[in-house]
């Protein structure tokens, strides 16, 4: 199954379960349903499904009057970089709510698609979800394999409060990612573990998973066991069973996609290295040229035969 066909899958079971839920955006009903994220919704007594305009600062304060008017509501973005165009209302709207009596009188989320399959111009250039969570400490989820999307949309796609999850333009029709075993994650679930070695700990930011799984993967094929994480959360969360992870292998790569210069992965690797005495680290991100703004590939291409005889 392909990536987005599973998650649909999970929205329309989980949209399903809800009462009195408003579930809007531009053609989420119509067209390619947002490239199928949206196809063959729909909602129980008293919903509503709404193909909107594209105007989405009014359409992100009509989400947040909804929460303050305790009527849950899921907005479906075209593109992440869209949600430029409602800053102010996560910014100082949802300021006012989160130290109001309306902070978990309902539910609200964003799910925008992050436009990265390459050659979007600079649209393409803003994958990285951090920059955005971090404007007004909202609490985001990415999403990026059969585990992580199971929990996460089950649990936090329709629950009290306000969060933004987002999912990957590049991994729709790619094949849906079935780790072999979840080892652990924590309450919030921001951070995944799937699998426990003893030589190596690797991390995983923003969309970067099917790289680490498939390095994690190689390494094993050359008898190099490690410890595999995904951070699925953009804002610094638990470092604790990563830094347990780290403290063991004393060997550490940090694997983060995003196109920014300042990166999520920063706070864990200054954590880390305050903590624990490491014997190598590799760290793995975007090299941000002059032409990053440009139509470009938009790959982030790994080098896993340099990284196994780097540890080897």
């Amino acid at each position: 199954m392909k990536y987005i066909e599973y998650i649909n899958k999970l929205i329309q079971e989980e949209v399903l379960k809800q009462k009195n839920l408003i579930v809007y955006g531009q053609n989420i009903a119509a067209g390619s349903c947002l490239g199928g994220l949206t196809k063959n919704l729909q909602v129980e007594e008293n919903g509503k499904i709404i193909n909107s305009t594209n105007s989405e600062n009014s359409l992100c304060g009509f989400g947040f009057g909804m929460m303050i008017g305790g009527m849950p509501s899921i907005f479906f973005m075209k593109q992440l970089d869209f949600l430029l165009l409602g800053i102010d209302h996560l910014t100082n709207t949802y300021n006012i709510i989160r130290n109001s009596e309306y902070a978990t009188k309902s539910s609200f989320t964003i799910m925008p698609i992050t436009v990265d399959k390459g050659y979007e111009g600079p649209q393409s250039s803003l994958n990285n979800f951090g920059d955005f969570c971090s404007i007004s400490r909202t609490t985001g989820y990415t999403i990026t394999n059969k585990m992580d999307a199971e929990k996460i949309i089950q649990n936090k796609l329709v629950s009290p409060g306000f969060r933004i999850i987002t999912v990957s333009q590049r991994l729709f029709k790619e094949e849906l990612i079935e780790p072999d075993n979840l080892f652990y994650t924590n309450n919030d679930l921001t951070v995944f573990q799937y699998d426990d070695g003893e030589m190596v700990t690797i991390v995983c930011f923003n969309f970067s998973f099917p790289q680490g799984y498939g390095l994690s993967k190689d390494l094993k094929k050359n008898k190099i066991h490690s410890s595999l994480f995904n951070v699925n959360s953009p804002v610094e969360t638990n470092w604790s069973k990563i830094i347990e992870s780290v403290l063991k292998t004393k060997k550490l790569i940090v694997i983060d996609d995003s196109k920014s210069k300042n990166l999520a992965c920063d706070s864990l690797i200054s954590k880390i290295t305050n903590q624990c005495k490491l014997n190598k680290i590799i760290i793995l991100k975007r090299e941000i040229s002059a032409e990053w703004l440009n139509p470009n590939s938009d790959e982030m291409i790994i080098d896993y035969k340099k990284i196994i005889s780097q540890l080897s």
